[in-house]
């Protein structure tokens, strides 16, 4: 059962008004499954540009089309500050934490891919493309970690209540799933819970769903008890009005954070999204926070799920599109079309770049401005599922991916 925020807030204002209070920001969603081995996907919003993220400096062209944002060979320019991942690549300092999982191989990356999606460049598109994993837009409503879930037994949600800016449609469908947003913790004072149980005790399937929020929010399993009809209405209403102060902190970290929590036991399957990666102008700094928000994420995750899941854990990084080849005037890039995937985790084959290199000379780029894409992203994400779950090829490149020729393994787990 999921429930979105929306509906939520419709259905009861007092409670509505409450959860105004705090912030509320892109939920993180979680669905248990019986195999071992944990996944996470973070979609990264706005369009990436992999030429940024992923600097291939053996490409006698880079330095021509990125004249200030990492063009340039090694030591001339603005790839000084480059961190070399081969002969080919070099990725930015802002990513100089993960170096040692580059080393260790348990970061990689997959260039030159792409959805299905072409010419048109719409985030909304691209994004709902991305999450629903088919060919063209509005072919399925559902996502496709969701289809994955679908073809499997033994699949049950730790919950199915969502608050957030938005809804991540990777795990929407008829498989059981929950969804958590941090910091909503519903910050509610006793008397807030029991005002709120009062006011959808005749509606269970709110009833339960404000149990289930309630109790993700606290730090124990505790199970919440909702009021008894004799209450005194007054008294709870005055409790209701003193709402806890919200938490502070950074909100990416609060999501890799309780990911990890959960990838502890028995969740097995993990997303959310990251924002921020739209840079139209001045990219060099927008980029660089944007890197800082995935590499605290991607280590904040190894260092909560701790050595022993770590080592059985793959994490897939994708965005909608690519960015144009070359820069614009105001120091940043425009849509485009092939960009890269980040993989991380123990149990991901890392210290290498997946995917064929298409050039970047005029006649080898997709309508002469963009990376020309190799691969296809959901290839990549299906080859992962494939090691983890053991789903079989057929059934990925039919039910989860509709459409999709996964071709031969590239090996991306150990």
């Amino acid at each position: 059962m999921t429930l979105s925020r929306r509906k939520f807030l419709t259905r009861s204002t007092l409670l509505g008004c409450s959860l105004a209070a705090s912030p509320l920001i892109t939920p993180v969603s979680f669905a248990a499954a019986p195999w071992d081995r944990r996944l996470v996907v973070i979609i990264l919003r706005g369009g990436m540009d992999g030429l940024d993220v992923l600097r291939p400096y053996g490409d006698p062209g880079y330095g021509g089309l990125r004249t200030t944002l990492g063009g340039g060979p090694l030591g001339d320019g603005p790839l000084s500050d480059g961190l070399v991942l081969d002969g080919f690549y070099a990725m930015p300092p802002a990513l100089a934490p993960l170096m040692p999982l580059w080393q260790q191989e348990e970061l990689g990356f997959v260039q030159a891919v792409s959805t299905p999606y072409r010419a048109r460049r719409s985030h909304f598109d691209g994004q709902d493309l991305l999450e629903a994993g088919t060919v063209g837009l509005g072919e399925r409503h559902d996502g496709w970690l969701n289809r994955l879930l679908q073809l499997k037994t033994g699949i049950s949600a730790r919950t199915a209540f969502a608050i957030g800016q938005g809804d991540l449609q990777l795990l929407q469908g008829t498989a059981p799933a929950s969804d958590w947003s941090p910091d909503a913790d519903l910050l509610l004072s006793p008397q807030a819970e029991q005002l709120a149980g009062l006011l959808m005790q005749q509606d269970p399937l709110f009833t339960s769903a404000l149990a289930e929020a309630l109790a993700l929010s606290r730090d124990d399993d505790g199970v919440v008890g909702l009021p008894e009809p004799g209450d005194d209405m007054q008294e709870m209403m005055a409790g209701a009005m003193e709402m806890p102060k919200p938490q502070r902190g950074k909100a990416h970290l609060k999501l890799a954070e309780f990911a990890a929590e959960q990838l502890r036991g028995e969740t097995r399957i993990a997303s959310f999204s990251l924002n921020g990666w739209d840079t139209h102008s001045r990219q060099k700094g927008a980029l660089t926070a944007a890197l800082v928000r995935l590499s605290d994420s991607i280590l904040a995750l190894k260092q909560g799920v701790g050595a022993s899941v770590w080592d059985k854990t793959a994490i897939v990084a994708m965005t909608e599109f690519g960015r144009t080849v070359r820069e614009n005037g105001t120091g940043g890039t425009d849509h485009g079309t092939g960009g890269a995937m980040v993989l991380a985790g123990g149990a991901i084959r890392g210290g290498r770049v997946y995917g064929r290199w298409p050039g970047l000379d005029e006649a080898s780029l997709y309508n002469r401005r963009d990376l020309m894409p190799t691969g296809d992203v959901r290839e990549a994400a299906a080859w992962v599922m494939r090691g983890l779950t053991q789903t079989s090829q057929s059934d990925l490149e039919r039910q989860v991916f509709p459409g999709l020729q996964m071709g031969q393994d590239p090996g991306l787990l150990r």
